[in-house]
C-alpha cells in the first residue's frame, strides 16, 4: 500500500514538475520535449534520491507535516534538470526548413521523427566525410592562386558529385553563376551530371488518376506514353483535350520529390553554412546565401501552381507586345501544385536551330526578338522568365514565332532596379563609369557604404579592358563588376544577382543563334527607343493620355488642397516653439523590440549572476559560523544557487531559439 502511495507522489510531483517547468521555459514549447525531459528527469533524480538517502533511512518520513530538506532538494533537483535535458533538445535539434528560408518543418508521430533524425544525421555526416576526404576543408583554406582554385573546383565539384540528389542539382545551378565564379570553377561544375530514369506510364496514369480523381481517358482522347522530357522534378507528355481536342502538354511532378528535396535541402543548408564557417573564399562569395537562394527556387520549382500564376503573369504583360513572342496558355481548371495543363505550341529549340535549312527569318532579327521580349518584360513591367537557356526557348520555322517555356523560375524588379538596369545597359555599351557607377547605386543594398573614388576607379579599368572591341564580352564584364563590388564590400541585391545571371544566360543563347550579336548595344537601343515613345505617347495617344492624367490628378487634387492649411498650422507651430525634431533608435517599431527585448535579458541575466555571487558569499560565510544561524545562511544560499541556475538555462534556452529563428 506504502509503494502505491508513493508512486502516486511521484506522479504528483511529476505532474507539478511538468508545468512549472513550462511555465519557466518559456512559449511555443515542444510538447513531446517537455514530457520527455520530465519523465527523464524525474526517473533519474528519484533514482539518485533512493540510492543516497532513502535507501540508508529506512524510517525517512516528513516530520511534524514540515517537508525535509532532503525532499525539497529532489524536487529542485528534478525542476533544474528536467530544464537542463529540455535545453541540451532544443541545443541538438536540427534546424528544419521554414517557408521564408526553405528549412523544413513538420508534424509527425514520434518514431518518424526519431526515424527521420537518424536518417538525417546519418545523410549529414557522409556529406561531411564526402567533403573532408576530397580536400575541400584544405583547399577552401588555401585558395589563394590559380593552382589553388583549379584545386578547390575539382574538390567542390567531387563532393557535389559523389553527395548526389540535390547536390548534383546545385552545383549545375552554380555552373550557370559565370557572375560569380571564375572560369576554372565553371569549367569543373560544368561536368556535373545527373541520369534520371523517366517514369513509367504505369506510375504517370497513377498520378494523373490521383489528381483528377478520374481515368485518363475520361480527360485525355489521346495521351502520349513516350515522354517529350525527363528531369529530376518532372516530366512532359504531349496530350490533346477529349472536350475540346486542343493539344496540350501535360507535365507531371514526379511523387515524393518534394520529400526528397526537403530532406537534402536542410543538409544543403548545413553544409553551405559549414563551409562558409570554414573558410573567407566561401564566405566572400555568399555560399551561403546561394544555398538559400537555391533552397527558395526549388520550392517554387516543386510547385507547379506558382509556375502557372507565372505564366499568367507574364501573358498578360506580353498582350499588349507588337513581338512575335508567345507564353504558351495555361488550363488553369486541370492544372494543379502537382500537374501542370499547358498549350501545346509548335517549334523547335534554340540548339536544334541549326539543323533546319531553309529558315523563313533572318537569325539577326530573331536574336534582337527574343531580347527585346526579355528587355521588354523586365524594364518596362519588372517581371521577367529567370532561366533563358536554348532548351526553354523555342521558335516555329515556318512563322519565326518565339515561344517561351518552363516558368519555374521569375525574377522581380522593383521600379528602382529597372531604372538602375536601364543606365548599367546605358553605362557599358558607352564606356561611361560614371554613368555606370550611378547604375550600381541604385542596384545594391549598401550603398551608404560606396566609396565613389575608389569605385569609379575601379570600373574604369573594366571599361578600358572592353573598350574599342567589336563586341562586348558579357559574361567576362559582368563576372569583372561582380568581383570589383564584392572586393568594395558591397552587395547586390538579390534580384539584381539573378537578374544579371540572366542577362549571361540569354547573351550565351543569343550567341548560338548570331555569334556577332551585341547585346549591350541591342539593350541600348531598346532603352532610347523606349524613351522617345514614352514622349510620343501624349501625341499618338491623347485619349488614353488624357485619362491616365486625370487618375493622377484625382489622387493628387486632395492632398493639394491641405497644403495651405498644413504650411500654415506648421508655421504656427514654429513661431510657438513646439516643433522639434526627435529621431533615435526607438522611434523604429522593430529597434525598438529588439533593444526592450535585449535590455530585459540582459537585466535577468544579472538577477542571475547575482543570486550566484550573494548565495556563494553567504556559503562562505556560513563555514565561519558554528551556530543555528549558519543552517538559516546555508539554506538561503541553496535557494539562491537554485534560482540562479534557474535563470540561466531560461536565458540559454531563449538563446538558442533566437539563433535559430529567421525573421
Amino acid at each position: 500500500m506504502s509503494t502505491i502511495s508513493t508512486l502516486l507522489q511521484i506522479l504528483f510531483v511529476s505532474i507539478i514538475i511538468f508545468f512549472i517547468s513550462g511555465r519557466l521555459i518559456g512559449s511555443n514549447v515542444n510538447l513531446f520535449r517537455r514530457v520527455l525531459s520530465v519523465i527523464i528527469s524525474v526517473s533519474f533524480t528519484t533514482f539518485v534520491f533512493w540510492y543516497t538517502f532513502v535507501r540508508e533511512n529506512t524510517q525517512y518520513h516528513t516530520e511534524d507535516g514540515v517537508v525535509s530538506v532532503a525532499t525539497l532538494l529532489w524536487i529542485g533537483s528534478m525542476l533544474l534538470i528536467s530544464m537542463l535535458i529540455y535545453l541540451f533538445f532544443e541545443l541538438f535539434d536540427p534546424i528544419a526548413l521554414d517557408e521564408n528560408t526553405g528549412r523544413y518543418s513538420e508534424k509527425k508521430t514520434i518514431f518518424r521523427k526519431a526515424l527521420n533524425y537518424w536518417r538525417y544525421q546519418k545523410r549529414l555526416r557522409t556529406v561531411f566525410k564526402v567533403a573532408v576526404t576530397n580536400g575541400i576543408t584544405r583547399t577552401v583554406k588555401y585558395a589563394r592562386s590559380r593552382d589553388t582554385d583549379r584545386q578547390l573546383a575539382i574538390a567542390l565539384r567531387s563532393t557535389l558529385e559523389e553527395s548526389g540528389g540535390i547536390f548534383i542539382k546545385f552545383g549545375q545551378v552554380l555552373s550557370t553563376r559565370k557572375e560569380l565564379f571564375s572560369p576554372i570553377f565553371i569549367e569543373e561544375l560544368k561536368k556535373l551530371q545527373q541520369k534520371v530514369s523517366p517514369m513509367t506510364f504505369d506510375e504517370v496514369k497513377r498520378i494523373l488518376k490521383e489528381n483528377f480523381s478520374c481515368e485518363i481517358d475520361e480527360v485525355f482522347s489521346f495521351f502520349d506514353e513516350k515522354p517529350l522530357a525527363a528531369a529530376s522534378i518532372g516530366q512532359v507528355h504531349r496530350a490533346v483535350l477529349k472536350n475540346s481536342h486542343e493539344e496540350v502538354v501535360v507535365k507531371i511532378l514526379r511523387p515524393q520529390v518534394k520529400t526528397i528535396m526537403r530532406e537534402d535541402l536542410s543538409i544543403l543548408l548545413e553544409f553551405a553554412d559549414w563551409i562558409t564557417t570554414k573558410s573567407q573564399w566561401a564566405e566572400s562569395f555568399g555560399f551561403k546565401s546561394l544555398a538559400e537562394g537555391f533552397a527558395n527556387s526549388m520550392k517554387e520549382e516543386t510547385d507547379f501552381e506558382i509556375e502557372a500564376r507565372n505564366m499568367i503573369q507574364i501573358r498578360n504583360i506580353l498582350k499588349r507586345s507588337k513581338l512575335n513572342v508567345k507564353i504558351p496558355q495555361v488550363y488553369e481548371e486541370l492544372s494543379n501544385e502537382n500537374i501542370l495543363v499547358m498549350e501545346y505550341v509548335k517549334g523547335v529549340s534554340i540548339s536544334d536551330l541549326d539543323k533546319i535549312e531553309d529558315l523563313s527569318f533572318e537569325r539577326k532579327e530573331l536574336a534582337r526578338t527574343i531580347v527585346y521580349s526579355y528587355l521588354e518584360q523586365a524594364l518596362i513591367s519588372g517581371i521577367f522568365h529567370a532561366d533563358p537557356h536554348p532548351g526553354n526557348i523555342s521558335v516555329n520555322p515556318e512563322t519565326g514565332e518565339v515561344a517561351i517555356l518552363d516558368f519555374g523560375a521569375v525574377c522581380r524588379l522593383s521600379g528602382q532596379q529597372q531604372e538602375g538596369l536601364k543606365l548599367f545597359f546605358m553605362g557599358i555599351q558607352q564606356g561611361d563609369s560614371s554613368l555606370l557607377y550611378d547604375a550600381i547605386s541604385l542596384l545594391i543594398k549598401n550603398k551608404n557604404e560606396i566609396n565613389r573614388q575608389e569605385l569609379e576607379q575601379a570600373i574604369g579599368q573594366i571599361l578600358l579592358k572592353i573598350t574599342y572591341v567589336n563586341k562586348v564580352p558579357t559574361d567576362e564584364t559582368i563576372y569583372s563588376i561582380f568581383t570589383v563590388i564584392r572586393e568594395s564590400g558591397l552587395q547586390f541585391y538579390s534580384s539584381v544577382s539573378l537578374a544579371l545571371r540572366v542577362i549571361i544566360t540569354l547573351d550565351g543563347t543569343i550567341n548560338m543563334i548570331d555569334p556577332t550579336f551585341n547585346i549591350f548595344e541591342e539593350a541600348k537601343k531598346f532603352t532610347n527607343d523606349y524613351m522617345k515613345s514614352s514622349l510620343r505617347k501624349p501625341i499618338t495617344e491623347p485619349i488614353e493620355t488624357m485619362e491616365k492624367m486625370q487618375e493622377e490628378l484625382a489622387i493628387l487634387i486632395p492632398n493639394l488642397r491641405k497644403i495651405p492649411r498644413r504650411i500654415d498650422q506648421l508655421i504656427r507651430k514654429v513661431e510657438d516653439g513646439k516643433v522639434i525634431l526627435h529621431h533615435d533608435i526607438f522611434s523604429d517599431k522593430t529597434n525598438s523590440k529588439f533593444v526592450t527585448q535585449l535590455f530585459s535579458k540582459f537585466v535577468l541575466l544579472m538577477v542571475g549572476i547575482t543570486f550566484g555571487i550573494i548565495s556563494t558569499a553567504l556559503l562562505a560565510i556560513s563555514q565561519f559560523i558554528e551556530t543555528a544561524y549558519a543552517i538559516y545562511l546555508n539554506t538561503a544560499a541553496y535557494l539562491g544557487l537554485f534560482l540562479c541556475s534557474i535563470l540561466l538555462v531560461r536565458l540559454s534556452i531563449q538563446a538558442i531559439r533566437d539563433m535559430k529563428r529567421r525573421d
